[in-house]
């Protein structure tokens, strides 16, 4: 079962770790290229856990709330490019908003613990893909550089003096 107080500290040391943010964009950039977001609630996964990073695979692990499951045909897109998909169902404990005295814990002055059924989806990804993702970003913008290099900028502007020449003489 997972606290809120895990993910918190999880997402602070991602952002105070500039490898781990990398490997996040990255991980979310191929999510991305294999389209795998058309898919009903993929967007709305929240990071719990990673990214891990081993000798062949990054994994991280998602939530979702219950009522949101993420379409399985999503995951079997992933599989399908070599990744590891794993779906759980569990529990996420966070602390109640106090609104009246019921939503005091006895004894103290903080709110109570509320229990959330949440999905999980551990994902494990090949770093070959993500490099190869990657290579495929980098030699597209190569070659967008390269078009504009080798074509030019196309050029149908005249000279000022040309343009007021054309619009005084009446065209017949």
């Amino acid at each position: 079962m997972a606290d809120l107080k895990d993910v918190i500290t999880n997402i602070e040391n991602v952002y105070n770790s500039n490898n781990s943010l990398n490997l996040l964009k990255d991980f979310e950039r191929v999510i991305d290229e294999l389209d795998v977001y058309v898919y009903a609630n993929w967007q709305d996964g929240e990071l719990l856990e990673g990214p891990k990073e081993n000798r062949y695979f990054v994994e991280c692990t998602f939530m979702w709330p219950k009522k949101g499951m993420p379409e399985p045909a999503g995951g079997k897109r992933l599989i399908e490019y070599g990744c590891k998909v794993a779906y759980a169902e569990s529990a996420l404990r966070k602390v109640r908003k106090i609104k009246s005295p019921e939503d005091i814990r006895p004894g103290t002055r903080k709110g109570k613990i509320d229990i959330e059924e949440v999905w999980l989806v551990k994902i494990m990804m090949p770093k070959r893909l993500m490099k190869n993702v990657d290579r495929g970003y980098s030699n597209l913008d190569k070659n967008k550089v390269q078009d504009v290099l080798t074509q030019g900028i196309p050029s149908t502007t005249q000279p000022v003096e040309q343009q007021a020449a054309a619009e005084e003489t009446p065209s017949e």
